[in-house]
């Protein structure tokens, strides 16, 4: 109760419900001390409308629609226009990222450019028309053309619809080809990844017989070998790197010390095997089964390719990160781009070290004949080259190798002398 005697109203902070408002009803209105009734005013319960862009976007397109026809009708040109310009832009803003998600979609990158430089010849051709009278030529034509000879509008209506009933045949089947394209891919990649799964299990049944990583019989590993060359030969580039990695980490492809007698692999008292890269001998010996082969833009970090015949093999964007190519004969390979941290290629110092060759043996303390044949490799743009490995490839990687050095070779000798 205030002080003018006016009835005190009580504001409830929820929305009354039924229950509370026949209880209110029903029971006597309370009275204050001084004999005035207090009472509740139940507040209204409102529900929020909530209007999504969609749903904006599409009145506001009626709407201009609707202004459009209006200045139409009555020959208004400023609502035409106004009217036309805010149905095209937001007809625009939804249609726009539609078509990008369904190009991003349904075409690859190569498609996308192949459509794009399309329509640049198409927009240059429409330019040089103009640039060269051809419109103008045509409309002079389309003047004195007797139209009576074209036949009636509807052989024309005709001859349109037969265009766009040809033009809808060539969407459907570009449509089916892009789409059955990506089913053979997907089913190309399913069944490479199980036949790499197979040789795998293969290796692994092998490797984990009896006498353990095929140390007692060189015709198991002449046979590991073969298949490891035949599927190195059938798979992409991913499924190589996928290969490799198995086959370093299982240290399959490194030197491991045997006991002299029966050959079998002799544990480092660590829990693996011990290596050696004087006088080991490897489970599968890759030889050339790299040869030109494609490994661009793979994942090879802290893979074993020492001593593997890499003769023009495709390095391009590969991640050497740690990977060891000691001995390995780079000849001719493509490594740009490639990322090339901590990647050995060769043993000792870098002033003693020196490329294999031929029947010599490798002395792994000095460096002699255990670093890496670079000669006429590509080292263009690689990146995290050290100054070791820089010093070394410019040293013996020739005149065409040394011009593609990252940093240049300026004050460091040329081995090669050509």
């Amino acid at each position: 109760m205030t002080s003018s005697g006016k009835p005190t109203v009580h504001s409830e902070p929820n929305s009354v419900d039924q229950e509370s408002s026949s209880l209110l009803s029903q029971s006597p209105s309370p009275l204050l001390n001084n004999g005035t009734k207090s009472f509740v005013i139940p507040q209204a319960q409102f529900t929020p409308l909530v209007i999504t862009l969609e749903t904006l976007n599409a009145w506001l397109i009626i709407v201009a629609i609707a202004v459009m026809m209006v200045g139409w009708l009555f020959d208004v040109g400023l609502m035409l226009f106004s009217g036309a310009l805010v149905a095209l832009l937001i007809s625009l803003r939804i249609t726009i990222p539609a078509i990008r998600r369904w190009l991003t979609k349904f075409l690859t990158p190569d498609e996308r450019r192949i459509l794009l430089g399309i329509v640049g010849i198409v927009g240059a051709i429409a330019g040089f028309g103009q640039v060269f009278g051809v419109y103008q030529g045509v409309r002079s034509w389309l003047n004195q053309a007797k139209w009576d000879e074209f036949g009636s509008w509807a052989e024309w209506f005709g001859a349109v619809g037969q265009i766009m009933i040809a033009v809808i045949a060539v969407y459907v089947a570009w449509q089916q080809y892009v789409i059955s394209k990506d089913l053979t891919t997907r089913q190309n990649i399913i069944t490479q990844q199980q036949t790499i799964d197979a040789y795998f299990q293969g290796i692994s049944d092998l490797a984990l017989s009896d006498e353990g990583l095929l140390e007692d019989w060189p015709q198991e590993r002449a046979f590991a070998e073969g298949r490891t060359a035949a599927i190195l030969s059938s798979v992409d580039a991913g499924g190589k790197a996928k290969i490799l990695r198995f086959l370093s980490q299982s240290k399959l492809v490194t030197p491991l010390k045997r006991d002299g007698l029966l050959g079998r692999a002799i544990l480092d008292g660590a829990g693996g095997y011990a290596e050696d890269r004087q006088h080991g001998l490897r489970v599968i010996d890759l030889g050339v089964m790299l040869a030109r082969a494609d490994l661009s833009e793979t994942d090879l970090r802290w893979t074993d390719l020492s001593d593997a015949y890499m003769i023009g093999a495709d390095l391009s964007r590969c991640d050497l990160v740690r990977a060891n190519l000691a001995r390995t004969v780079l000849y001719e390979a493509n490594l740009r781009g490639a990322d090339l941290k901590g990647t050995r290629l060769f043993y000792g110092s870098v002033e003693t070290a020196t490329p294999r060759l031929p029947n010599a043996t490798p002395d792994y303390e000095t460096g002699a004949y255990t670093g890496a044949v670079v000669e006429k490799a590509d080292f263009t743009g690689v990146q995290r080259l050290s100054e070791e490995q820089r010093y070394y490839c410019c040293c013996w990687g020739g005149e065409k190798t040394r011009a593609t050095i990252p940093g240049g070779c300026e004050g460091i000798p040329n081995h090669l002398g050509r």
